[in-house]
């Protein structure tokens, strides 16, 4: 599977989202099973948060990496009213003790909050020397946010599918330019009308693929960028790995650029 460099480690292009993983009890087993042959499968990043089912997730990942951590590129996100300097570390031990685990690969701030970004990082880099963390980052920034940024951030992970392509006008640049991989979540844009487009479904008859193929597809055709769908069900898991064999076409991109056309101007960023 194609790899980029995410904190000094290569890391799939697709890996797995948890969001809304953890909701329902009744669910755990599948969405664990999910979680394994994903990895099974080469999808070795997987993406959390402490927000995520109120830590649910986090447990669920857990479960699922228990026997296999060292396989695995985890990484999870503080909430924002959780990170000021001493926050973030107390924070970082409650996520540690729901996965199971010693140290977490990908640490980032879910978004920009009231406490004020260089606390946060300071609270980063204890940890880092503590052995908590291996690498820090943040989620949710604009350019001018990650402009204002010291040294050490390892990635950005933002709102990036066919429906919401307004980072490709300043911030996917920049981040490319900077050799920093920018993940992208909802690559999928939550399903529903984006995966019935006429124009998604002419290029899946093409490729012999599925729309949600197509659109995971494209999203990782930038360079430097990973995609981290959820998916709760082993044929979805594998659907989705098997996206990165799919290798689109000149004419697929034009089609897609005018049924989506990118942005000509700055945009305002997207979050969900």
């Amino acid at each position: 599977m194609k790899t980029v460099n995410l904190g000094g480690v290569n890391v799939p292009v697709i890996g797995q989202g948890t969001w809304h993983m953890g909701e329902q009890r009744t669910q755990r087993k599948q969405e664990v099973a999910a979680l394994r042959e994903g990895l099974d499968l080469g999808m070795t990043l997987v993406d959390t948060a402490e927000m995520y089912a109120d830590g649910g997730a986090e447990e669920v990942v857990g479960e699922a990496i228990a026997g296999v951590r060292e396989q695995v590129f985890l990484t999870s996100k503080v909430l924002p009213h959780n990170a000021s300097r001493s926050g973030v570390i107390d924070a970082c031990e409650r996520s540690l003790r729901r996965l199971n685990t010693d140290v977490i690969d990908l640490y980032l701030l879910h978004w920009p909050g009231r406490h004020p970004v260089t606390e946060t990082i300071e609270g980063f880099e204890r940890l880092l020397e503590q052995g908590k963390i291996k690498a820090w980052g943040v989620s949710n920034f604009d350019l001018d946010d990650m402009q204002a940024l010291p040294a050490g951030c390892a990635t950005n992970q933002v709102l990036y599918n066919l429906e919401s392509r307004g980072i490709e006008y300043d911030l996917l640049p920049w981040q490319q330019s900077n050799a920093m991989p920018l993940m992208a979540y909802c690559p999928l844009s939550q399903g529903g009308s984006l995966l019935q487009h006429p124009a998604l479904k002419q290029i899946a008859g093409r490729h012999a693929a599925t729309t949600a193929q197509i659109a995971l597809a494209w999203t990782i055709r930038q360079s430097g960028v990973v995609a981290i769908p959820k998916a709760a069900s082993i044929e979805h898991i594998r659907l989705n790995a098997a996206a990165t064999e799919l290798q689109l076409s000149q004419s697929d991109l034009a089609l897609l650029d005018k049924a989506f056309p990118p942005p000509m101007r700055k945009q305002p960023l997207e979050v969900v």
